[in-house]
């Protein structure tokens, strides 16, 4: 067992690990529409890349209804095992949209010898994302 402070030091190792060993400015939350964000999750059971609409409820509608107009190509072309959910919520009860693409490995932030995989997995379906919202940003913001 971990106590806080450990837990603490070790995922602020991990972060800085991953910034170092992959060195690149990610879209993230600058995507430049409002309540539109990808995020890294890694925690102790589990990884994923996602993108959240956590906006008020109009926006998320409209959002998530340009990305379903969009699931074929998302798939397809780009990540075939993203997963879809309109209504998704966070471990504080918020209520959200999620796209989302989960590693299948069991891995934990506390421990190391995971970390290369989840940083790899990062890096290849971060890109895959990132890459399919430079596609399609224009028409996901028209």
């Amino acid at each position: 067992m971990f106590s806080k402070e450990d837990s603490r030091k070790l995922r602020e190792e991990f972060w800085i690990s991953f910034g170092k060993s992959f060195p690149r400015k990610w879209i993230l939350y600058d995507t430049k529409l409002k309540g539109f964000a990808f995020k890294f999750h890694f925690d102790t059971k589990s990884a994923m890349v996602t993108l959240d609409l956590e906006d008020d409820l109009e926006n998320r509608i409209k959002y998530w209804d340009k990305l379903q107009s969009l699931k074929a190509i998302l798939t397809d072309e780009f990540l075939p095992e993203a997963l879809f959910e309109e209504t998704y919520f966070l471990d504080n009860g918020k209520e959200i949209s999620r796209i989302y693409i989960p590693l299948d490995e069991k891995v934990s932030i506390h421990n190391k010898n995971s970390w290369r995989t989840v940083m790899e997995f990062f890096v290849e379906k971060m890109t895959l994302f990132e890459s399919f919202f430079e596609d399609y940003k224009d028409f996901i913001d028209s």
